[in-house]
């Protein structure tokens, strides 16, 4: 089965316990709420946990995902935003089918964003080289980070290869700098490199091998989709590349991780 197929049915191999009591720091901590509410992001960003029962293994991952999205625990306390509302609710509907889409996550270091430097996009200082606006869909790219992230038929859009591009450590990145719909760009590229390594760390996890000493992720990724009998349902209704949902499954302590944003205008 290709990676984002289509899964349709019911899989009831899994079972899923919602985990309240497990908090993210990247939520919590003052500074970073400060920055997420500058880039219009607090509020309609939220991250879950919990738990499941059963011995999992990534060609599983079809199963696992509508097994997921089926379960009761699951449906009554996954959360994300109405798109008539814009208020906060849960799924509570009946899914039929999901899309899942393994995502890498093999880098180790923030290395994946030293060609902005040597490309002159960031300069030395940490300041990001301005350009003349641009709009694209919802976004006004008026520096060459932005145009770099967007703009396929820019001159440095190559940078970054195909490969870099669907890394998770390059799709946080991408989505902390781009922002919601009333986004305060900075001026400088620390604090979206800041956020994202922050993220990463806490939402991966890593085990040392104990023969070549090298650490190593064992988590896996997956950007989720989910449909009623109405339609796509889940991260939201309406398709934006600034909604998105992850799972991202740690196989040891068998936890998943949801990682969520709605993409809009409100800041709460």
């Amino acid at each position: 089965m290709a990676q984002d197929d289509v899964v349709i049915g019911s899989a009831a191999r899994f079972t899923f316990h919602h985990l309240p009591n497990r908090t993210f720091s990247f939520l919590e901590n003052r500074d970073s709420r400060e920055l997420l509410t500058k880039w219009s992001m607090n509020g309609r960003v939220t991250a879950q946990a919990f738990r499941y029962d059963q011995y999992f293994q990534p060609y599983q991952k079809d199963d696992f995902v509508l097994a997921f999205f089926q379960d009761p625990d699951v449906t009554s306390h996954l959360k994300l935003l109405s798109g008539s509302s814009g208020q906060w609710t849960t799924l509570g509907t009946n899914i039929k089918k999901v899309e899942a889409r393994e995502v890498p996550c093999t880098q180790l270091s923030m290395s994946l964003f030293d060609c902005l430097h040597k490309e002159n996009i960031v300069k030395e200082s940490g300041y990001i080289s301005k350009c003349l606006d641009e709009f694209v869909d919802d976004f006004i790219i008026s520096d060459e980070l932005r145009k770099v992230l967007l703009l396929e038929d820019s001159e440095k859009y190559e940078i970054f290869s195909p490969s870099d591009r669907q890394e998770f450590l390059f799709l946080l990145f991408k989505h902390l700098c781009l922002g919601g719909a009333v986004c305060q760009f900075e001026d400088t590229v620390d604090p979206y490199l800041e956020i994202t390594k922050s993220m990463y760390k806490e939402l991966l996890s890593v085990q040392k091998d104990p023969d070549t000493k090298q650490i190593n992720i064992i988590s896996s990724v997956y950007k989720v989709s989910a449909y009623d009998e109405n339609g796509l349902c889940y991260p939201s209704t309406r398709p934006h590349e600034q909604t998105f949902a992850y799972l991202i499954v740690d196989p040891l302590k068998r936890h998943v991780a949801v990682l969520y944003h709605g993409f809009g205008g409100g800041i709460f």
